[in-house]
C-alpha cells in the first residue's frame, strides 16, 4: 500500500514537471541532499537495533564516505552538502539484512532500516504533497480562517508583533526549532527506543508511528481546506496576490468572506497547522523521559507555537485544529495496539467528530465567530480542552493497568557483527 501510494505521488508529481519522492530521494544517493541533518538523523533511528560497535563503525562509515564526497565536490566545483553517507550505510544495512541475516536478527535489522527511510521518504512526501496543493487549488479560504480567527483574539498578529519586539536572537531561536523539528522528533524517539538492541523488538507505540501518520493524513486536509497563511494573504510575501498588508500591526477588517484566487507555487499547508501538530507529539512523546528532555519537549512545543504564530504562517484557529489532529492520531493508533477498549474508541471518535466540527464551523460560520467572539472562541476552545482531557484520562488509565502488571525480563540472545 505504501509503496503504491509513493508510486502515485510520482507519477503526479511528473504530470507537473518536477521529481516525485521515489526519484528525488534516488539522487541523494550521489547528489547533494536537501538536508544532511534529516539523513544522519534516520541513520541514527536505524542504529538502534546495533550494537555499540557496529554504531560506531557504521557512524564512522557515514562520515568517511560523507568526507570523500566533500573532496570530489570541492574539486569539481559542485553543490555543497553532506549526508550521502548516512543514506548509503542505511542502504548498506539494507543489504546485509537481506544477505547476511536470517530470522529475527533479519527482520529487525530490516524494521531499524524501514524507520530510517519511512522519515526521509515521508519528508520527500511532504514537498511533493506541497506542489500539489499549490498546483491544484487555484482558491485559498483564508478570508474564513482569519473571521474565525477573531473569536481567538487574531493570535497571529499578537504574537507576530511580539516576534518582531524581540529583534534578531528571538527570531533566531524561533527559527532554529521550527526548522530542527524533526531532528527533535529524532531525540524523543532515540530514548523510546534506547532498549531495542537488548530485546531484540520495538516498542508497541513510538513517536516516530505518530509523525509519520500525521505526515500521511495531514496533507489530504490541505486538499481539502486550502489555506497560505496570514503572511502571504495578509503580508508583504504575498506580493500583488495578498488582500493587503495588513500583518501583523492590523488585524483584518470582519467582512463577509469569499474564496479568493493566489499564485501557482506557494503551498496551502496551514489547516491544520502540521508544525504544531509534529510538536505536539513531541511533547506527549517526551513526558516519561527525563526531566531534562521534557523540559526540551515543553520548549520545543511553546517556541513552535511561537514560530507558527509569529512568523505568519498559520491562524490560532490552525493551531487549535492541530492540536485535536494530533491527539486523535495518538489515540487511535494506541487503541489499535490495546484491541476493543470501548472508551478509548469512544475518545477516538469524539476527537474526530471535534476536528470536523471545527473544520467546518471555520468554513460555514466563520462571519458568526467574527461577530460573536465571547460565545465561539470560549468554545473552540473547551472543544480542543475536551480532546485534551479525554487523551488524558484514557492514557493515565492505561498506564495505571501497566503498572498492576509484572513485565517479563527479556531473554537476551547473542548478536552478530555488521560485517
Amino acid at each position: 500500500m505504501a509503496l503504491g501510494f509513493l508510486v502515485a505521488l510520482e507519477i503526479a508529481a511528473r504530470g507537473y514537471g518536477v521529481r516525485g519522492p521515489i526519484t528525488d530521494q534516488a539522487r541523494e544517493v550521489v547528489f547533494a541532499p536537501k538536508s544532511g541533518t534529516v539523513l544522519y538523523a534516520s541513520m541514527a533511528l536505524m542504529l538502534v537495533v546495533l550494537t555499540w560497535r557496529q554504531r560506531f563503525l557504521a557512524v564512522g562509515a557515514a562520515i568517511g564516505i560523507d568526507l570523500v564526497f566533500w573532496l570530489v565536490r570541492w574539486a569539481v566545483g559542485a553543490e555543497m552538502m553532506y549526508g550521502n553517507g548516512a543514506l548509503l550505510v542505511t542502504l548498506a544495512c539494507a543489504v546485509l539484512a537481506l544477505t547476511r541475516r536470517t530470522g529475527r536478527e533479519r527482520t529487525l535489522l530490516l524494521q531499524g532500516v524501514g524507520l530510517a527511510l519511512l522519515l526521509v521518504t515521508g519528508r520527500k512526501t511532504g514537498y511533493t504533497w506541497l506542489l500539489i496543493t499549490s498546483q491544484t487549488r487555484p482558491t485559498v479560504l483564508d478570508p474564513y480562517v482569519a473571521a474565525a480567527d477573531q473569536a481567538l483574539g487574531n493570535p497571529s498578529w499578537v504574537v507576530g508583533r511580539i516576534v518582531e519586539a524581540t529583534g534578531v536572537v528571538g527570531f533566531r531561536v524561533l527559527e532554529f526549532v521550527y526548522i530542527q523539528l524533526a531532528v527533535m522528533a529524532v531525540v524523543v524517539a532515540l530514548y523510546q527506543l534506547r532498549n531495542v538492541a537488548a530485546e531484540r523488538r520495538f516498542p508497541r507505540h513510538h513517536i516516530v508511528r505518530t509523525f509519520l501518520a500525521i505526515g500521511l493524513l495531514g496533507p489530504g486536509i490541505y486538499m481539502v481546506f486550502p489555506v497560505v497563511g496570514p503572511i502571504f494573504a495578509y503580508g508583504a510575501d504575498g506580493g500583488q496576490w495578498a488582500l493587503a498588508e495588513l500583518w501583523p500591526h492590523t488585524p483584518p477588517p470582519v467582512t463577509v468572506p469569499q474564496p479568493m484566487p493566489f499564485d501557482e507555487f506557494t503551498p496551502r499547508n496551514c489547516m491544520p497547522s502540521l508544525h504544531t501538530a509534529w510538536a505536539t507529539a513531541i511533547f506527549i512523546h517526551s513526558r516519561k523521559a527525563p526531566a531534562a528532555l521534557r523540559w526540551a519537549g515543553t520548549f520545543w512545543l511553546i517556541a513552535t507555537l511561537g514560530a507558527t504564530l509569529g512568523f505568519g504562517y498559520h491562524y490560532g484557529a490552525d493551531i487549535v485544529a492541530g492540536v485535536v489532529f494530533t491527539l486523535t492520531i495518538d489515540l487511535a493508533l494506541r487503541t489499535l495496539d490495546r484491541g476493543r477498549d470501548r472508551t478509548a474508541i469512544a475518545l477516538v471518535a469524539h476527537g474526530s467528530a471535534v476536528f470536523v466540527a471545527l473544520l467546518l464551523s471555520y468554513r460555514f460560520l466563520s462571519l458568526e465567530m467574527a461577530e460573536h467572539p465571547w460565545v465561539f472562541g470560549p468554545l473552540v476552545v473547551l472543544s480542543m480542552v475536551s480532546v485534551v482531557y479525554g487523551y488524558v484520562r484514557i492514557t493515565k488509565r492505561w498506564e495505571r493497568r501497566a503498572a498492576a502488571v509484572p513485565v517479563p525480563q527479556p531473554r537476551r540472545e547473542p548478536q552478530p557483527e555488521l560485517v
